[in-house]
């Protein structure tokens, strides 16, 4: 690696080795392509082996910086594409939660990466935000994760049937036919982190448990890592019961978007616990925004212009 500098600009070359160029440069250096446009004011080289860095000291820095992250995780094994680059705030690349059918669960937002290092730290962690922030889906790699490593010996997946007012009985169809569609997107979940084939013999042998709220009343879940999705459907009593469900050597995580309750009436029982928990050691509110969207750039937008549109009716009907 050699550097050299001219009053405010420099030129640094990276050399990449243990690992085909092509990996950190991509497909028709669409990788490259992309650290280029978080750094409009460097210029980037690629030959055989090297990458050649100039433009301002602090840019070119942090571009190489960039550029060893991606050879770094790279040469781990981990696959990058051009919208994690886009997306991903430099540190981030380098911390996977789990690796599945090629693909690496990771963090890629600081609000992100705070919500897993909450999980990892806390015995009961709320993660509230709008859709797409990965709430849910964080939440069920770090079990996963911890189902895998033996830290639990079983993950329970759970959520309020609100639709139904959680009276499966009268619904016909199994009881599978009943709570799929409110259970389904768990599922979904859950196939894209394990080998498909397995999670039936998992789900038969009760490692992994996936029913609806109202299956967990008088119940202590022990050695469990258990996770509450969908929670601002639940009522104050609802979700008193299901914290209280916890048993030894557990973690809890529920996760909600306060802005989408579905309630017939009444006040969400997530809404509620911000308020009755606050303080409460051992229990941590993890708040997801809109720049924590990873899917569509334009749910981020949209999400941003209903808050503004909540916001303004507040503040008219405050008015009156």
């Amino acid at each position: 690696m050699t550097a050299s500098e001219s009053q405010d600009s420099t030129t640094v070359t990276v050399e990449i080795s243990g690992v085909d160029p092509v990996f950190v440069f991509g497909p028709e250096d669409r990788l490259l392509k992309a650290i280029e446009e978080g750094f409009p004011e460097v210029r980037f080289m690629a030959r055989g082996n090297q990458v050649e860095i100039s433009g301002p000291v602090v840019q070119v820095a942090l571009a190489k910086a960039r550029v060893l992250q991606i050879i770094s995780a790279v040469t781990t094994g981990r696959e990058i594409s051009p919208a994690d680059l886009r997306r991903s705030e430099p540190d981030l690349l380098s911390q996977s939660i789990l690796s599945s059918r090629g693909k690496s669960i990771r963090p890629k937002t600081s609000g992100q990466k705070s919500y897993v290092e909450a999980i990892d730290r806390n015995t009961i962690v709320f993660g509230i935000g709008p859709a797409g922030t990965g709430k849910t889906y964080l939440a069920m790699a770090k079990a996963v994760q911890a189902l895998q490593r033996k830290e639990v010996s079983r993950i329970i997946l759970t959520r309020p049937a609100v639709e139904a007012g959680e009276r499966l009985g009268f619904l016909p169809g199994t009881l599978s036919e009943k709570i799929d569609p409110y259970l389904r997107p768990l599922f979904d979940a859950l196939h894209e982190m394990l080998d498909p084939d397995s999670v039936p013999k998992l789900i038969a042998t009760g490692t992994i448990e996936v029913a609806p709220l109202a299956y967990m009343r008088g119940r202590t879940l022990n050695d469990s890592f258990i996770i509450l999705d969908e929670a601002q459907n639940t009522t104050g009593e609802q979700m008193k019961m299901f914290l209280t469900r916890l048993g030894f050597n557990s973690k809890m995580v529920i996760t909600g978007d306060i802005t989408q309750i579905d309630l017939p009436g009444g006040a969400s029982g997530l809404t509620i616990a911000t308020k009755v928990l606050d303080g409460v050691d051992d229990v941590h509110f993890a708040k997801l925004s809109s720049k924590d969207v990873i899917r569509h750039p334009l749910v981020g937008k949209i999400v941003d212009a209903y808050d503004e549109a909540a916001a303004l009716k507040a503040q008219r009907d405050s008015q009156k």
